[in-house]
């Protein structure tokens, strides 16, 4: 767990690789600079064998890599979503990718590892990046790019900072996000209650995927009909009401919850990541979106702390009932925001 963490420092200080990203060369180049330099240390990693240090050393560094990438693209999708009203359309085809992916990835991966170990997995990572840097050749912007460096950086800082419209999204999104968390003791629920093994564990996350894919198909058709607005006010009933639904845990109804809350799940998310790409920064766009972004990580972490802290104190079922209060807290904000 320690070295995992150590390898996903780079994604906690994603406003500082935005605002790199906004501000030198254009985000094009930054995937490309970012894919050259893992296919360099991936061809390493699967040539050599490595002492402990250096391996997690070059992790961390393709981990910062992976952070540039997603980073550079999710700048992207704002510049041209936001141009084109799009940004919940590119929004759903990127979550419908990632999602095909880690269940590629989820199979393919354990494959390879069991066959070829971790340095031939490694190795088979080289074309993929290759056909991803392809990819982003053909990619032409078709709205002018913001990026070069105009504005001196405390400048840049009063505009993401004293831009009242943002700060009050990026307090919404946090309140939105932020209830105690109370999945993990379902594991163990599933695990030791349940009496269920990994595999079938593991296949009813598969299946979850597979839904989760299906909500991302949904918000692309329904992205640019719906109001936002109105539509983050109920879904706050909603996640109040899904998890005052897990008060009543049964093997049945563990399966009718994965497979509906992952499809209903896919699609508040999707529109949430939609309404935090509309209120980015022009000219900020990658740096804007990466800070909302953190904030909302920032509120999941909160939200594992408190339910943690608070389950010996009261228990699974009141847990679940401060869960469910707390998806109420961003109410007042709904009325302030655009």
């Amino acid at each position: 767990m320690f070295l995992g963490s150590i390898t996903t420092l780079a994604w906690l200080v994603k406003p500082v690789i935005g605002y790199i990203i906004d501000n030198f060369f254009n985000k094009k180049i930054w995937i490309f600079i970012a894919l050259g330099i893992d296919i360099l240390l991936v061809l390493l990693l699967g040539l050599q064998q490595l002492p402990i240090i250096l391996l997690v050393t070059i992790l961390l560094i393709t981990s910062t890599d992976a952070a540039f990438r997603d980073v550079a693209v999710d700048g992207i999708m704002c510049v041209e979503g936001k141009a084109y009203n799009l940004t919940g359309k590119i929004q759903s085809v990127q979550w419908m990718s990632i999602s095909v992916a880690g269940l590629i990835t989820g199979i393919l991966g354990g494959y390879l590892a069991e066959k070829w170990g971790y340095r031939g997995g490694f190795l088979c990572l080289i074309p993929v990046y290759i056909l991803v840097g392809i990819t982003a050749y053909f990619y032409q912007e078709t709205v002018a790019a913001a990026g070069k460096p105009k504005t001196a950086f405390l400048s840049d800082l009063k505009q993401l900072f004293a831009n009242k419209k943002l700060l009050i999204v990026g307090l919404f999104i946090f309140l939105y996000k932020y209830s105690p968390s109370f999945g993990t003791p379902l594991f163990f629920i599933q695990r030791d209650t349940f009496k269920w093994g990994k595999v079938w564990i593991g296949g009813l996350s598969s299946i979850g995927t597979v839904f989760e894919i299906s909500g991302a198909l949904l918000y692309y058709k329904f992205s640019q009909k719906i109001k936002i607005k109105k539509w983050l006010f109920i879904s706050v009933f909603l996640g109040a009401v899904t998890s005052l639904s897990y008060l009543y845990y049964t093997p049945a109804t563990a399966v009718i919850y994965n497979v509906a809350y992952s499809l209903i799940g896919m699609f508040i998310f999707l529109m949430v990541m939609d309404f935090m790409a509309r209120n980015t920064v022009k000219g900020l766009e990658a740096t804007s979106f990466a800070l909302l972004c953190s904030i909302s990580n920032l509120a999941l972490t909160a939200s594992n702390l408190s339910g943690a802290f608070l389950l010996p104190i009261v228990g699974l079922k009141w847990l679940i009932g401060v869960s469910a209060l707390t998806s109420f807290l961003c109410l007042p904000l709904i009325s302030k925001i655009e």
